[in-house]
């Protein structure tokens, strides 16, 4: 073998994946086709679970940093170029989920889809993947022992043997195809342009989102007069050629159809045409050969859910498929990286969906924004739906029979004391390994106490002892790599079932101490 996993892409996801599969000691290569990364600034910000997710990581004080330095300096993320803030289909009320109650941890990091990339690649790098730059992966083919790869050449080696492939090369996925993966959906029904350009006279600038019996636009203007967000939504159908670049003019132009005014415009810098196309792959998995991100799924990216789910893609599957390399993983545990991201992002599917059906133009559609408009008022609504748009929503099944309410949830901020002073599991979690918390006396010398019980793992787990000051109600918890909650205890839990209990669900997501690795 050539490398233990060949990432097809260098977009976030994939890069996401190279530094999980990198923390974990996996030989990764990465190949993407377009010689420089993209200037793509349709995702504008990270939420929901990303941003815990890249404190676990260590990684969160950089995009903190990024975001800081494009608005000047400001700490606050919103001082230069408001965006939009929470909203359903441009209905603003929408209250925002807090999946993390960390004070360190912003519910929002605003940074365009650029400025992740570049972060993620100098991760990478740090880390020690390999990044092959303008060369195109041109086949594949998988047999019972690994994946053969094959390029056009330029950079990356002509031909590549790997263990795993894993395709992250976007919504046009070659790897999706030739794996023989159906992406069934729906097509586009209408064109979005979506651009940063300089803007004349403020006062004239409708902002924050508009809509017209054309269309909307939401713009996000600049107030010292740097450059402005401007997205433009025209329902009149997709455009012939999503390929074509965007000029000034034609955003000029679309912009006054839709508002029926002109607006100054100037300083054309970066720009993309989409349209609402919404696809599922029908399987994340094909033996050898994974899906994840837009290779996976797309959507109309509104509310800003196409890159942040594409990420948890990439922190699940990381620790699963090292496993795998490593020889310690359970049979089924690459099976469940379809049985729990799927689900997820056939709901993302459901949800932009309905958003683009409510930002149509049309007295119907008027009427039933009236009616959204009230019912985001009501705090039980406002909060489902924040908890979808956020994945604070999000639970697995862990296989317990009676689990603990914490079970299959994200992982809540929780704070040790420990002789060494106060930890933040964040803290714990740098390294991509599974955690376990023990949280009861450490002076009982008892064989069934947690961290004893979880002995035999502990070249695969990390077991942290100390007192839980935020969450004072668990004897012991269980971290997943992906942040999630394998298994908690109560501290009136028998200490004899707890140790079995534990040692099973061990078992279920982490195998056999003393695996051997798996070809």
């Amino acid at each position: 073998m050539d490398t233990d996993v060949v990432v097809a892409g260098a977009g976030p996801v994939g890069l996401m994946l190279a530094c999980e599969l990198r923390l974990q000691g996996i030989d990764t290569v990465v190949i993407e086709r377009l010689p420089e990364p993209a200037d793509d600034n349709r995702a504008q910000a990270l939420h929901g679970r990303t941003v815990p997710t890249l404190d676990r990581r260590g990684l969160l004080p950089r995009f903190r940093a990024a975001e800081r330095e494009l608005n000047g300096g400001g700490s606050d993320s919103h001082r230069k170029r408001p965006l939009p803030k929470g909203h359903f289909a441009g209905i603003t009320g929408l209250r925002p989920a807090a999946p993390d109650a960390d004070p360190e941890v912003p519910p929002v990091v605003f940074v365009p889809q650029y400025v992740t990339t570049r972060l993620l690649t100098e991760r990478a790098a740090q880390l020690g993947a390999t990044l092959y730059r303008g060369s195109a992966i041109t086949s594949v083919e998988q047999d019972p022992d690994g994946v053969t790869v094959r390029t056009d050449g330029g950079a990356a080696p002509e031909l590549l043997r790997a263990r795993y492939l894993v395709g992250c090369d976007g919504a046009r996925s070659l790897v999706r195809r030739q794996a023989g993966v159906a992406f069934s959906g729906t097509d586009a029904t209408l064109s979005t342009l979506a651009a940063e350009v300089r803007l004349g006279d403020l006062t004239d600038v409708p902002t924050g989102w508009h809509r017209t019996p054309q269309g909307c636009t939401v713009i996000s203007p600049h107030p010292e007069g740097g450059h402005s967000r401007v997205v433009v939504i025209d329902f009149a159908g997709p455009d012939p050629d999503r390929e074509a670049p965007v000029t000034l003019d034609e955003l000029r132009d679309r912009t006054a159809q839709i508002l029926g005014r002109k607006l100054g415009m100037s300083d054309l810098r970066t720009a993309q045409r989409y349209g609402d196309a919404a696809r599922l792959a029908d399987r994340y998995r094909v033996r050898r050969i994974f899906l994840a991100g837009d290779a996976a799924h797309i959507h109309y990216p509104v509310g800003g859910q196409g890159l942040n789910i594409g990420l948890q893609d990439a922190v699940n599957l990381g620790w699963k498929l090292a496993g795998q390399v490593r020889g310690w993983a359970p049979e089924d545990l690459l099976d469940t990286y379809h049985s729990e991201r799927y689900p997820v992002a056939a709901a993302v599917l459901t949800h932009t969906r309905a958003q683009v059906a409510l930002l149509s133009p049309g007295p119907r559609i008027d009427a039933l924004r009236e009616v959204f408009t009230e019912l985001i008022a009501l705090e039980e609504v406002s909060g489902h739906l924040s908890g979808r748009m956020s994945a604070a929503d999000v639970r697995y099944d862990m296989g317990a029979t009676e689990p603990d309410p914490l079970t299959g949830q994200f992982a809540p901020s929780l704070r040790l004391e420990t002789p060494q002073g106060s930890r933040r599991l964040a803290d714990l979690m740098h390294g991509g390994r599974p955690v376990l918390l023990d949280l009861t006396d450490p002076a009982d010398p008892d064989p069934a106490r947690p961290g004893a019980a979880a002995a035999p793992w502990a070249d695969r787990v990390d077991v942290h002892t100390g007192r839980c000051v935020t969450h004072p109600g668990y004897g012991a918890v269980l971290i997943r790599p992906d942040g999630y909650v394998a298994w908690a205890s109560d501290p009136e839990d028998a200490p004899d079932w707890v140790a079995k209990d534990l040692q099973d669900t061990l078992l279920r997501w982490f195998g056999a101490p003393g695996g051997r690795p798996s070809r």
